[in-house]
């Protein structure tokens, strides 16, 4: 029985002040609906441009059920396509990643196009003379994404052919990406390594709003990080950390460090924890890799920007990046209760080797499908699925440090970091894309 998709008003009363229905997270109806309402209005992250150096390369992603495929074209730009023949659909490319030469080709019929996607050649093309090929779709080739967006190398689709600019979309959120990337001593950066992928049996929006939960960690990661403290409790205080130790204890820090710590909260659902400092504050300098900074930037720019240590930032729904120690987090949703999370790490370019180091320990000790951190999450990510299936309460609290103000207008801004205020920013996005 159809209960949501076309009724906006039984929409609209999913989402309350400071509470969220049950429905969000296990009604498969919705979860459909999501991926055609919000994943095809939003600019959804596809791919980095290293990933795709040469004029050839590809990548295939899948976003909201349609396959998707970027490729560095001759011309060096970055375009993405339907991963479909013009001709009878079937997908160009299957494989994730690749070097297609100077052509992409259809595997079922032959049919081959350019790199910037137009139709090449056509087996036997005499065939279709006085059907109107010429004037048919399949004659334009490869079909673009509407919307086609890359920012300091991330490149973005929307899938919608009308919706916010990318630009009005993200605003001053890319402040995020700017950071991580200025980080560089060159400014730029390059994915390196594999893909961990990691299958995750809960709905896509309890990850997403777990990145900034700051209420969770000292709890749901004593087993883990909790562990690690008591193994290092006896150690001097001026005892050099080891580099796994030095990423695990911040994870167990008390509340009133997480609620300091701040949450800043930006229009559309995105946000990001660590206004102030961040569990990558005390990390280790390295003074090779400061020098650089001041040479590249000047002392007070160097300054500024690794003064910056923003914890996880949110771009709803699709992308979490973690600046500070160069990992992102990509969100692929397959059901309602499936998402598959995907973890890269990215190389600052012209930095030391012991910051890549770094990133690649923590992205396999936090993120893989490896880690001890993770697998606290995923158990808690699970254990609210099967949660709600309980039937006495169907109402999922989102109410800490609420206000009216909040309610009466959506509020930019910076606030404790140990609020709910950046789940209530997502809803608002949710709710604005899903009761159209």
């Amino acid at each position: 029985m159809t209960r949501y998709r076309g009724n906006p008003d039984a929409i609209r009363a999913l989402v309350r002040s400071g509470e969220v229905h049950r429905d969000v997270y296990t009604d498969p109806e919705l979860f459909e609906l999501e991926m055609e309402c919000l994943w095809r209005s939003a600019w959804v992250y596809v791919g980095h441009e290293s990933q795709v150096p040469n004029p050839g390369d590809y990548l295939t992603a899948e976003i909201a059920g349609q396959p998707l495929l970027m490729v560095r074209c001759a011309d060096q730009g970055v375009r993405v396509f339907d991963n479909r023949c013009a001709h009878r659909g079937a997908r160009i490319v299957s494989a994730a990643s690749g070097n297609c030469g100077g052509l992409l080709r259809c595997p079922y019929h032959g049919w081959t196009y350019r790199l910037d996607g137009t139709l090449r050649t056509v087996p036997l093309k005499s065939g279709y003379a006085g059907s109107g090929f010429e004037e048919s779709p399949a004659s334009l080739g490869l079909s673009p994404a509407p919307g086609l967006a890359a920012h300091r190398g991330f490149v973005f689709v929307r899938l919608a052919a009308s919706g916010l600019s990318f630009e009005d979309y993200f605003g001053e959120s890319l402040s995020s990406i700017d950071n991580m990337a200025d980080r560089s001593p060159a400014g730029r950066l390059e994915v390196v390594g594999g893909t961990l992928r990691y299958l995750h049996e809960c709905n896509w929006k309890l990850f997403i709003e777990n990145l900034n939960d700051t209420m969770h960690p000292m709890v749901a990661h004593e087993s883990s990080a909790g562990t690690a403290r008591d193994l290092w409790k006896d150690q001097p205080p001026d005892a050099p950390k080891p580099m796994v130790i030095e990423q695990f204890l911040p994870f167990v820090s008390n509340y009133e460090f997480f609620d300091k710590m701040g949450v800043k909260l930006y229009e559309n659902g995105h946000s990001y924890t660590g206004v102030n400092f961040s569990i990558h504050s005390k990390y280790s300098a390295v003074a090779e890799y400061e020098a650089q900074m001041q040479a590249a930037y000047g002392a007070l720019r160097a300054r500024a920007i690794l003064g910056e240590i923003r914890h996880n930032t949110v771009y709803y729904p699709s992308l979490t990046v973690k600046g500070a120690i160069q990992t992102i987090r990509i969100v692929r949703p397959i059901a309602v209760d499936r998402t598959l999370i995907e973890s890269l790490t990215l190389k600052l370019v012209g930095a030391p080797d012991s910051l890549l180091e770094r990133s690649v320990m923590y992205n396999r000790l936090i993120n893989a499908p490896t880690s001890v951190v993770g697998h606290d999450d995923m158990h808690c990510y699970r254990s609210i699925q099967e949660g709600l299936e309980a039937n006495g309460n169907p109402w999922v609290s989102i109410s800490r440090n609420h206000s009216r103000e909040e309610d009466a207008r959506a509020i930019a801004g910076v606030y404790n970091g140990t609020s709910e205020v950046s789940v209530r920013g997502q809803f608002r996005a949710w709710l604005a894309a899903m009761a159209r």
